[in-house]
């Protein structure tokens, strides 16, 4: 039987439609965030694995995680849909730019939390699963709207961010043991002088939106720089826990030590400062910290 051509090839449109609409998707996981939410669930993994876990443990338990944390993201967008459309950065999102129905989204990242948690509780074990639904829950229904209200969503969003990595010890020992809150108050605490950067740095942006973040109430940025000094200041003393409870040794306390005092210099200039180019510094620097700690941390705990 012959086919004409018309049935054999996708129109151009029908491609770049079908094309546009994938990548849509995509964008509403957050694939870049998420990369470092699952870095540390990773991490995490590793540093509690017993030696009878297998790869496919920890490919489900990654899989599961980014399921959960691609869902949490696209329900935040659903939810913030119109103070997104006032911010440049943002307003290019699917949900903002109105190119997909809140219908669409929100089913959409319901669909990817429910398989993500069924995936974690059937394959992993349901500890890991009830952990990353309420990592879902902080994130949308608690943080999200605090947003718009207080200055201190930034700690509250700062909750869900670092639960990751308690879902990583989890999915690999099914308890909640110490070592899984030391690594949660590591990422918890990380979290606020990265976000104080981002916030200072689109200051004008989140003003425009309506959301009451510190550099917007308090616009001179003396109260930012302080807290980022201060909050790394924490940290750095958090981050080396692990070497107390046994889950590294005295050279990651070494290595430790080090990345939090080139951290602290870079919140100090930016306290000093208050500019763009000292906001990125921290920013970028902030960025490059985790993954680097969390490679310390894996390399010493599987070299003992």
């Amino acid at each position: 039987m012959s086919h004409s051509p018309s049935h054999i090839e996708a129109h151009p449109a029908t491609v770049v439609k079908a094309h546009s609409r994938f990548s849509d998707y995509v964008t509403l996981t957050k694939p870049r965030l998420n990369f470092l939410v699952l870095f540390t669930t990773a991490a995490a993994y590793s540093l509690g694995a017993p030696p009878t876990a297998t790869l496919l443990d920890f490919v489900h338990t990654l899989v599961g995680t980014f399921l959960v944390a691609g869902g949490a993201a696209a329900l935040n967008q659903v939810w913030e849909r119109a103070t997104d459309r006032l911010m440049r950065r943002t307003q290019q999102r699917p949900m903002a730019d109105r190119r997909m129905s809140v219908a669409e989204g929100a089913g959409f990242g319901l669909t990817l939390t429910m398989l993500g948690a069924a995936e974690l509780a059937y394959f992993v074990n349901p500890l890991s699963a009830a952990v990353a639904l309420f990592t879902t829950v902080s994130y949308v229904l608690f943080y999200t709207p605090l947003k718009l209200r207080t200055s201190l969503s930034t700690l509250a969003g700062a909750l869900p961010g670092a639960l990751p990595a308690v879902i990583g010890w989890a999915a690999a020992t099914n308890t909640l043991s110490i070592e899984a809150w030391v690594l949660f108050g590591i990422v918890f605490m990380w979290q606020m002088p990265h976000f104080l950067a981002i916030s200072w740095m689109y200051r004008d942006e989140y003003a425009r939106a309506g959301m009451p973040l510190l550099p917007v109430i308090e616009p001179d940025g003396r109260s930012t720089g302080r807290q980022a000094v201060l909050y790394t200041a924490v940290l750095i003393p958090i981050s080396m826990l692990p070497t107390g409870v046994g889950l590294a040794t005295a050279w990651y306390l070494v290595g430790a030590i080090t990345l939090g005092a080139i951290l602290m210099l870079m919140s100090l200039e930016f306290s000093a400062k208050r500019d763009l180019p000292t906001a990125r510094r921290l920013f970028f620097g902030s960025i490059l910290y985790l993954p680097i700690l969390w490679a310390l941390l894996v390399f010493d705990h599987r070299a003992r």
